[in-house]
């Protein structure tokens, strides 16, 4: 492992558990029944824990949206040709995608890295640690060598302080990739120990026959690839993406400066996973923006032990889901800071008199 993420892996500490009891207490003397704003409370909850702050600010949000392209999608397993990964990105730094909408409404700063798209793209508005020109079609041989992993992975790290050190408070995680679930859905099946049957969906919009097909790819390719388990930088290297390993570093960095992170769909998610076996601790940073249709997402959640907060169901990827549910974040942070307690507001609490 490179020493300097093997320093930052060690690094990451459990979350405050004293001051989520103490932000559960307080909620409680809120003017309202105790418990009556359900998840928004443990929201509110999990923040103070993740930032050590008894009112922890979740704004500004930040959006890192990392793209790549894959030697796999030479085996015919997406609906759309590799070019669109390049088109999309010129798409994100124009302000056009989904994502740009989406982060506008919740006044994200919006970055876009590319850390392996087969073409070049000049453009100052695009932060460029390509990797390689695309991973190396995995069915073939593996996808990356270990440097290149612990390159991504570095790559990620570093996207997620500098945007940190600028003051984001909230970190949102987003992709791009043609071909991108096919090594998504076997990183799930691999580290879950579940059939690729289980763990592969349609993607973008391929056909029944291609879904066949992708299945059978897959299959093949972790049995010739034969990736350990119990070694996540192995799955990785064997079989995923410059993007996924991106975002497993985003979130190590993130931890490390306590800051919460929200996971987008099934791709983010494959890289959380990567991120909790790198460090147990993780699992507390992190909320679920969403569960989507690819039937991995909701297996790579129950594995990290995630509840998604909005089921909408999308399979767009680029951090919608997860920008979507940024605002439900503020609102718990509002709610705790800004609701008055019984007594402030003179209302009597389950029979107590007024103080």
């Amino acid at each position: 492992m490179n020493r300097q993420i093997q320093k930052l892996i060690q690094s990451i500490e459990p979350i405050h558990q004293e001051r989520m009891g103490e932000t559960e207490a307080y909620l409680d003397t809120l003017t309202k029944p105790p418990g009556s704003l359900g998840r928004l409370e443990d929201i509110a909850v999990r923040l103070s824990g993740i930032t050590g702050q008894e009112a922890p600010p979740v704004s500004p949000p930040g959006i890192l949206v990392f793209a790549g392209d894959h030697g796999i999608v030479e085996e015919g397993v997406s609906a759309f040709p590799q070019e669109v990964t390049v088109q999309m990105i010129r798409n994100f730094l124009e302000g056009g995608a989904a994502i740009n909408v989406f982060a506008r409404k919740i006044g994200a700063e919006l970055q876009v890295v590319d850390v392996g798209a087969v073409s070049e793209i000049q453009n100052e508005r695009l932060v460029s640690r390509k990797i390689a020109a695309g991973t190396r079609n995995f069915l073939k041989t593996d996808a990356m060598t270990k440097q290149q992993a612990h390159a991504a992975l570095l790559a990620g790290i570093e996207s997620a302080e500098e945007m940190i050190a600028r003051g984001i408070k909230c970190l949102i995680l987003g992709e791009m990739g043609i071909g991108n679930t096919t090594p998504a859905s076997a990183i799930v099946s691999v580290l879950t120990g579940c059939s690729v049957e289980k763990a592969v969906g349609y993607g973008t919009g391929i056909s029944d026959d291609k879904k066949l097909h992708k299945k059978s790819v897959i299959e093949e390719a972790v049995r010739l690839r034969d990736p350990d388990r119990t070694d996540p930088i192995d799955v990785l290297k064997k079989l995923g993406g410059f993007e996924i390993a991106a975002i497993s570093g985003a979130i190590l960095a993130a931890g490390k400066a306590r800051i919460p992170v929200i996971i987008d769909g099934l791709i983010c998610t494959s890289g959380a996973m990567v991120a909790c076996r790198l460090n147990a601790n993780i699992k507390d940073y992190l909320m679920a923006g969403h569960v989507s249709l690819e039937p991995g997402h909701r297996i790579a959640l129950e594995d990290i032990g995630l509840e998604p907060l909005l089921d909408l169901e999308l399979k767009l990827g680029e951090g919608t889901g997860a920008a979507l549910a940024f605002p439900l974040l503020e609102a718990a942070v509002r709610m705790r800071n800004e609701m008055a307690t019984f007594d402030s507001a003179r209302v009597t609490n389950k029979g107590r008199p007024i103080q």
